[in-house]
């Protein structure tokens, strides 16, 4: 009979749901704690790149259940922040709807693909039940001073209508949208994430991530080891008068930071961000240290937009304006520089402020060129240039350190001209979000007493159920509007106090959720310290490579938090992570509806069936490279099971075939390995080529089947008479013995360089392989019999070196 896959598959994923196989709690097993991103449950279902991810962890969960292991394999749903809410918009519903809506039908997609999932552990981030503990978790940063209340310049999407971490910005657009980001001055709540900086790179050091990922987050934080130094200023209105003071009342002066504090004799100019906070305060109209200020206001205004990577692009041409009026000392030389502002620096690294050396630095160079400054050489290379030169070398023209090398001189010029430094690229996290759908912030702002935390027994704040939820682009959220949930009593004082309106970023929910899957109907604490201590951390984390500077950097974080707290036993979450390659569509494009090339993994299983979805997602190449779908591969993996469906119907079985021992450590090995899709071409090519095979050697290739196959495999299992599962079965082991090749491939060597290869009898060592060797035709060809031999090397079934004067 012909394969019927949606008979078997409706049949066994009725008979699984009534089993709950995958279940888990304490165990004397080892325990395998294996996560995949969950979803954020938008309209348009599963795509390809979540199959990838779905799939492949569920082969591991498999395998490691048939291993022997306690294996934790969670599910739940992302289903705060903006994709959510945007969709329900553009619906015309409300998000509490449009989710439990588009909840149902992933559930139904995951089903149908066959995942070993443990549903008892499902969580959802807009359960109250679920984000009351992420509003105790924003508390606790909020009661260790690590939230806090800031006016300042963010990032804002004017079509999503809301402020965006830094993270959330890419090339300058909206992480989501795509839309080119403005900055806009708005009150935020941000989270101190550059006090954990050091915590989080030392942290990477011991975890089994690729190095790619570990490198973004590496880069992302930033770390950077210099000098700061205070460069007075100096006024052309009243050059003698030093009272001029900023709005913290100290002497005017400006702070730069630099990673080359070597070069400070070669310094012809300051640089400053536009964006600066004394630029700010000179500017204003109570101030007249500039004589230019339009020039400037209109220079400023120029930049506002610009996005943050077309302004530090290296081979952009740089501009900006000289702050005409004033002048800085430089304090190694005693000499006046000009000030200007230019595109070229950000507010959001360093100081916002840099000295310019423009002999030893790109940057600087093309900018003293464009603008006529001057250019001094205090380094002397180790070979002529000529223009800049950005090495290391012997100092000139630097006073007392004239002569010495640079590397040598760093720390003791950074102590004399001003304080050694460590600054990050990392920026505190912009937390707050101007939007509906998000959690509330659990704080209230009153008069009396400032700002005062919800007490614990009043959370979760929940949000209020409204008709009209869409942002308002006023730099509030809607929840502003709502005067009744807004207005309350303080509970410290009594008096009258308003709710914080800003709601948070799809970020929170997800920066601690694994943690909850340990435990996650407690309604006394996040998670028991017992259910902690058994499962965490993650063993192996599944997931997209675009989230490495976004949750799994918020996450990292989160956890470290946590950990110094007390609350939780790990500090690290993820012990390895496994990043997947983008599925891209047939044409090599990303697959998008505006181009009409998505595919629609329900019409696949429709068409082809679960298994046969599931295993050519795995066989379309490694696991880690972005790969081209091909509905033509899919229809030879459909012609693989089918094949092997009649097989197992027809009960034809022979002889033990020893190919199966080989079989079973090919597939150990690569599923250990991530390598799904040689796994699946192992399977084809054994079974195109077997022979013959007996009931015992069928059960043995059913069992490694069965984590890529669940559905195909459990109906042939029962064809056999078996009342049990096959996904309870034990995995499959190999006799050493019957592994090995009856030949093997031998390098021939002369004084270390490879002259061929011949093949021998597996096995052969010491003078049975020399004596092998010498009688074959390429150690005649190579005239190897009549040269003078001072060591023979031999490495069993690998290599044999011959040693020989020449």
């Amino acid at each position: 009979m012909a394969y019927d896959h949606k008979e078997i598959e409706s049949k066994w994923q009725g008979a699984w749901d009534k089993a709950a196989n995958f279940s888990q709690d304490f165990s004397d097993k080892p325990k395998k704690y294996i996560l995949v991103e969950f979803p954020y449950p938008s309209g348009a279902g599963l795509h390809m790149g979540h199959l990838r991810s779905y799939v492949a962890a569920d082969v591991i969960s498999r395998f490691l259940r048939a291993g022997g292991s306690n294996v934790m394999f969670p599910i739940g749903w992302d289903a705060f922040g903006l994709p959510a809410e945007n969709y329900a918009i553009k619906m015309g519903v409300k998000p509490q709807a449009s989710i439990a809506e588009n909840i149902g039908n992933f559930r139904k997609q995951l089903d149908a693909l066959g995942l070993s999932f443990d549903w008892s552990r499902e969580v959802n981030t807009t359960d109250p039940d679920y984000y009351k503990w992420t509003q105790w978790i924003f508390l606790q940063f909020f009661k260790a001073g690590l939230a806090y209340e800031a006016t300042g310049f963010i990032n804002w999407c004017p079509k999503d209508k809301t402020g965006l971490a830094n993270e959330e910005v890419i090339d300058g657009r909206c992480e989501r949208c795509g839309t080119l980001v403005e900055k806009k001055e708005l009150r935020q709540w941000y989270l101190k994430i550059t006090a954990y900086a050091d915590k989080l790179l030392d942290g990477l050091k011991d975890l089994d991530w690729p190095d790619a990922v570990k490198l973004q987050q590496q880069n992302w934080i930033g770390k950077s080891e210099g000098a700061e130094i205070d460069f007075k200023l100096v006024f052309k209105k009243n050059p003698g008068d030093n009272s001029w003071v900023d709005k913290d009342g100290n002497p005017a002066h400006i702070s730069v930071f630099t990673t080359r504090p070597d070069t400070i004799f070669g310094a012809t100019y300051l640089v400053l961000a536009p964006e600066h906070p004394w630029v700010r305060l000179a500017t204003d109209a109570d101030h007249d240290a500039l004589l230019n200020r339009k020039k400037v206001l209109d220079f400023i205004e120029s930049v506002r937009n610009k996005p943050e990577m077309e302004r530090i692009a290296q081979d952009r041409e740089k501009s900006g304006v000289e702050l005409e009026g004033v002048t800085a000392i430089n304090p190694a030389t005693g000499k006046e520089i000009s000030v200007w502002i230019a595109d070229y620096v950000l507010a959001n690294y360093g100081t916002g402020a840099v000295m310019a050396v423009p002999a030893h630095d790109e940057r600087d160079f093309s900018f003293a060129k464009k603008y006529n400054l001057g250019i001094i050489k205090v380094i002397k290379p180790d070979h002529e240039i000529d223009e800049c030169y950005s090495g290391e070398g012997m100092l000139i023209d630097s006073g007392e350190f004239t002569s010495i090398s640079s590397s040598t001189a760093k720390s003791e010029m950074a102590a004399k001209f001003g304080r050694v430094k460590v600054f990050y690229k990392l920026r505190d996290w912009v937390f707050s979000r101007q939007r509906y759908w998000g959690e509330p912030i659990p704080l209230i702002h009153c008069k009396q007493c400032g700002i005062v935390p919800v007490p614990d027994n009043q959370l979760p704040v929940k949000l209020p159920d409204v008709d009209k939820y869409e942002p308002t682009g006023t730099g509030e959220s809607p929840l502003a509007s709502i005067a009744d949930w807004v207005n309350i009593k303080c509970p410290k004082c009594g008096g009258e106090a308003k709710r914080e309106t800003n709601t948070m970023p799809q970020w929170a929910g997800s920066s601690w959720y694994w943690l909850r899957y340990t435990d996650p109907k407690d309604a006394e604490q996040f998670a028991a310290k017992k259910n902690q201590e058994y499962w965490t951390p993650v063993d192996t984390y599944f997931g997209g490579m675009e989230h490495t500077t976004l949750h799994l950097l918020y996450a990292r974080f989160w956890n470290r938090f946590l950990f110094d707290q007390g609350f939780v036993s790990a500090p690290e979450p993820f012990l390895r992570r496994i990043p997947h390659g983008i599925v891209l569509a047939s044409d090599g494009e990303k697959m998008s509806k505006s181009r009409g090339n998505v595919v629609n993994p329900d019409d696949l299983i429709s068409k082809f069936g679960a298994d046969a979805t599931r295993m050519y997602e795995m066989f379309l190449g490694p696991h880690e490279l972005s790969v081209s779908w091909n509905e033509r591969g899919i229809v030879g993996v459909k012609r693989f099971l089918d094949k092997i469906y009649r097989f197992g119907e027809s009960g034809e079985f022979g002889a033990d075939n020893a190919k199966i021992h080989k079989l079973v450590q090919k597939i150990t090995s690569d599923i250990e390995h991530i390598k799904f899709n040689t796994a699946v071409a192992a399977f084809m090519e054994f079974f195109n080529d077997f022979g013959t095979m007996s009931r015992a050697d069928w059960e043995k290739f059913l069992k490694l089947l069965s984590p890529f196959a669940p559905y195909i495999t459990e109906e042939l299992w029962h064809m056999l008479g078996h009342t049990d599962s096959v996904h309870t079965q034990p995995w499959p082991q190999y006799d050493e013995s019957l592994i090995k090749d009856e030949t093997v491939e031998i390098v021939i060597s002369v004084n270390g360089k490879k002259r061929g290869t011949i093949r021998l009898p597996a096995g052969l060592e010491g003078n049975d392989l020399k004596q092998a060797v010498d009688s074959s035709e390429l150690y005649a060809k190579l005239g190897l019999k009549d040269k003078k031999k001072e060591k023979i090397i031999t490495v069993p079934d690998k290599l044999v070196n011959f040693v020989i004067k020449e």
